[in-house]
C-alpha cells in the first residue's frame, strides 16, 4: 500500500457498504459522508435530529432525501439506535456524530445489545507520509491507556486482522519501546521480547513480529544494521506497536504535523468497524477514514 489511493479503489469493489451515522446533526460529520458519496465509497443511513439534518445538508448542498433518515433527538439514545441497526444487520460501519464519546462508547460496550467482538476495542491509524515509503499503521494512540501484556495481544491481533482485509496476509510488526534491549526495569521492553517469542512460537499467527525497538530502527534498515540488529522488520515496518496511549499519541500527532501525514483512523474490535473523525481532521482525513472502514 503506497497511498491512499489503494483504500478508495478497494471500498469500491464489490457490494457498497452501509454505513450509519449516531447523531448525524453534525456539519463536518455530514460534509465527510458527502465526501464519500461522491467518490461512490458508501451508502449511508442516518440517526438524530431530522430538521438539523436537513438544514445542514441543504447548506452545503447534500440531498439526504436520497437516504433513510431514523428519527431521534436524543443523541445518546441515537446511538443505541444505530448499534441496534447494524446488531438487525442493516449497516456495515458505525460513525461518531454530535454525541459525547461516553454515551457512544456505552452504546457500543453494552454487554447484552452492544457490538463487542473481541477482547477489547482499539484504536488505530494508518498514515500516508512523504518521509515513509508505504502505508504506516500506528495502535494505540487513542483507545487504550496503559495496556497490560494481554492486552497487547489483542491490539496487534485487531491491526493484524484490518491488513488481512486489506490483503496484507503477513504484515511486518514492530513493537515499539525507548531502546532496542531487553531492560528488566522497562515492562515494556520485556513485553516486546516475549510478543516477539510467541510470534515465532505460532501463538500469535498472520505476521511477523520483532522487538523490542525503539523508533528509528522499526523506521530505518540503516539504523538497525548500525546498532548490530538484524530484522526482517527493520525499515519494511507495517504496524508500529505503541507501548501506552502516551507514546503513542505523542508520534501519532508528530506524524500528522512534522511529519506532514495524514491519518486514516478506525477502532477496531467490534463487529463492525467504528469511525470518530476529529473536528481537527483534513477533509481527506475524514474521508479517509470512510474508505478503511469500508474496506474492513
Amino acid at each position: 500500500m503506497k497511498n491512499f489511493e489503494f483504500l478508495f479503489e478497494k471500498a469500491k469493489q464489490g457490494v457498497k457498504k452501509r454505513i450509519i451515522v449516531a447523531a448525524a446533526e453534525d456539519d463536518n460529520v455530514l460534509l465527510s459522508i458527502k465526501d464519500a458519496v461522491e467518490h461512490n465509497i458508501i451508502e449511508p443511513i442516518f440517526v438524530g435530529n431530522k430538521a438539523k439534518i436537513n438544514k445542514i445538508s441543504e447548506e452545503i448542498g447534500f440531498d439526504v432525501n436520497k437516504y433513510a433518515i431514523i428519527e431521534e433527538n436524543n443523541s445518546a439514545k441515537s446511538a443505541q439506535i444505530a448499534v441496534s441497526e447494524i446488531r438487525n444487520g442493516n449497516a456495515d460501519i458505525l460513525m461518531k456524530g454530535m454525541v459525547q464519546t461516553s454515551d457512544f462508547l456505552r452504546a457500543i460496550l453494552n454487554k447484552e445489545a452492544g457490538l463487542r467482538n473481541s477482547d477489547l476495542l482499539s484504536h488505530i491509524g494508518f498514515f500516508e507520509m512523504p518521509a515513509y515509503h508505504k502505508i504506516i499503521a500506528l495502535t494505540d494512540a487513542a483507545q487504550n491507556i496503559a495496556p497490560d501484556f494481554n492486552e497487547k495481544i489483542a491490539i496487534i491481533k485487531n491491526a493484524v486482522d484490518m491488513f488481512h482485509h486489506l490483503g496484507n496476509t503477513n504484515p511486518k510488526v514492530a513493537i515499539l519501546t525507548a531502546v532496542e534491549s531487553v531492560n528488566p526495569k522497562m515492562q515494556a521492553t520485556v513485553d516486546a521480547a516475549m510478543l516477539t517469542m510467541m510470534n515465532k512460537r505460532g501463538q500469535i499467527k498472520g505476521c511477523v513480529i520483532d522487538g523490542p525497538l525503539a523508533f528509528d530502527n522499526a523506521i530505518s534498515k540503516e539504523a538497525a544494521e548500525h546498532k548490530g540488529i538484524i530484522s526482517e522488520v527493520a525499515g519494511e515496518s507495517d504496524i508500529l506497536v505503541a507501548p501506552d496511549i502516551e507514546a503513542g499519541n505523542i508520534l501519532y500527532k508528530s506524524f500528522t504535523f512534522f511529519g506532514k501525514g495524514t491519518v486514516a483512523a478506525v477502532v477496531l474490535g467490534a463487529k463492525v468497524p467504528i469511525v470518530l473523525t476529529s473536528r481537527s481532521d483534513s477533509d481527506r482525513s475524514k474521508l479517509s477514514s470512510i474508505a478503511l472502514a469500508a474496506c474492513y
